[in-house]
C-alpha cells in the first residue's frame, strides 16, 4: 500500500516537474498605461500560467523599451503602433502579433485656462516624453492637424506621470499625458483643462509584439500570449470589480478609480483585431511613418508590410 502511495506521489511530482519545464519563460516590457493592464490581470489571475507561460512583467519606460528588447532583457513588449515603426527603422527588429487597445479619450493634451485653441500654443512650453515615444508623436500629430510643427513650441521631455504632476503644480504651459495620469488634471480644473484627446485625434492605439527570434523559436508561446490576453478581456467582462481591483492595484488605484480610467479606452478582442489589421492598421501606419520621417524621429521607413504577423491570433 505504502509503495503504491509513494509511486503515485512520485508520478504526481514528475508530472508537476514536467509541467513546470513545459512553461515558456518570457519577459514583457510595459508601462503603467491603463490599456496594458489586462496583461497584469493575465499574470495575477493565473491565465498565463494556465496557458503554459512563465511571464515576468517589467515596467520599462517607452523611451528605453526598445533597448530592453535589443539587449534581450525582455522578449516582448506593448507599445503604440507608430513606435514599432520607430524601433524597426532604428535597427531594433520587432513584430506586432495582436492589438491591445484603442484610446478613446485616454490620451490627451492639457493646457492652461487661457489657451483657447491649439494654435495658441505657438511659442509656449509643452511637456512631453522624448522623441520616439507616443506622447511626443501625438503632440506632433495634433500640431500638424492644426497647421503647426514641433518647431513652433518648446518641448520639455517629461514622462506622462511627472508631466501631469508638474502641470498641476504650475509648471509648463501644456503637457501630453494619458490615463491614469490624465485624470489628475480632470480633477484639477482650476489648474487647466484638457483641450484635445484621442476622441478628437484618434492616433493612439496599442499593440503587443515580440522579437523575430522569440517568435521563430516559440510559435506556440506566441499564440498562448495572444490567447491569454483575450481570456483576460473575458475575465474583465465576467468579473469586472475583481478584475479592476487587480489591475488598479498595479498602478496604485482603487477598483473604482481604475474603472474610471478604463472607460476612456477600448480593449480589442479577436474580432476587433482581425478588422483592425485588415484596414486601419495599414492606413495609420503609413501616415504615421510619413510624420515620423518629417519630424526626424526616423531617417528612413522600414518595410511597413513586415511590421505585423497576425498568424498568432486564433
Amino acid at each position: 500500500m505504502k509503495s503504491s502511495i509513494l509511486a503515485g506521489a512520485l508520478c504526481a511530482l514528475l508530472a508537476a516537474t514536467g509541467a513546470a519545464r513545459a512553461e515558456t519563460a518570457v519577459s514583457i516590457g510595459i508601462s503603467g498605461w491603463t490599456g496594458f493592464a489586462p496583461l497584469t490581470l493575465a499574470k495575477e489571475a493565473g491565465i498565463f500560467k494556465k496557458n503554459g507561460l512563465d511571464v515576468d512583467i517589467k515596467k520599462v519606460p517607452q523611451a528605453s523599451r526598445h533597448l530592453a528588447l535589443a539587449s534581450g532583457d525582455i522578449q516582448c513588449a506593448a507599445t503604440t503602433v507608430e513606435t514599432w515603426v520607430v524601433w524597426n527603422a532604428n535597427g531594433v527588429a520587432a513584430t506586432q502579433i495582436f492589438q491591445m487597445d484603442k484610446s478613446h479619450g485616454a490620451d490627451g493634451m492639457v493646457v492652461r485656462p487661457d489657451v483657447e485653441k491649439i494654435e495658441d500654443l505657438k511659442g509656449k512650453t509643452v511637456a512631453a516624453s522624448a522623441p520616439g515615444t507616443s506622447p511626443y508623436f501625438f503632440l506632433a500629430w495634433i500640431l500638424k492637424k492644426n497647421g503647426l510643427t514641433l518647431k513652433d513650441v518648446t518641448v520639455v521631455n517629461m514622462e506622462p506621470g511627472p508631466a501631469a504632476q508638474a502641470f498641476v503644480a504650475g509648471q509648463n504651459d501644456a503637457a501630453m499625458t494619458y490615463e491614469p495620469y490624465l485624470s489628475t488634471v480632470r480633477e484639477a480644473a482650476d489648474k487647466g483643462k484638457i483641450i484635445a484627446t484621442t476622441l478628437d485625434y484618434p492616433a493612439v492605439m496599442d499593440t503587443f509584439g515580440c522579437t523575430p527570434a522569440f517568435l521563430a523559436d516559440n510559435p506556440d508561446a506566441a499564440k498562448a500570449l495572444a490567447a491569454s490576453y483575450f481570456e483576460a478581456l473575458e475575465l474583465i467582462k465576467a468579473e469586472p470589480e475583481k478584475s479592476y481591483g487587480i489591475m488598479g492595484a498595479d498602478v496604485n488605484q482603487s477598483a473604482e478609480a481604475f474603472a474610471g480610467s478604463a472607460k476612456f479606452l477600448e480593449w480589442q478582442d479577436q474580432a476587433a483585431n482581425k478588422a483592425f489589421f485588415e484596414g486601419e492598421f495599414k492606413t495609420f501606419t503609413a501616415e504615421a511613418a510619413d510624420l515620423l520621417l518629417e519630424i526626424g524621429v526616423i531617417r528612413q521607413k522600414p518595410d511597413l508590410d513586415a511590421l505585423a504577423d497576425t498568424s498568432f491570433i486564433e
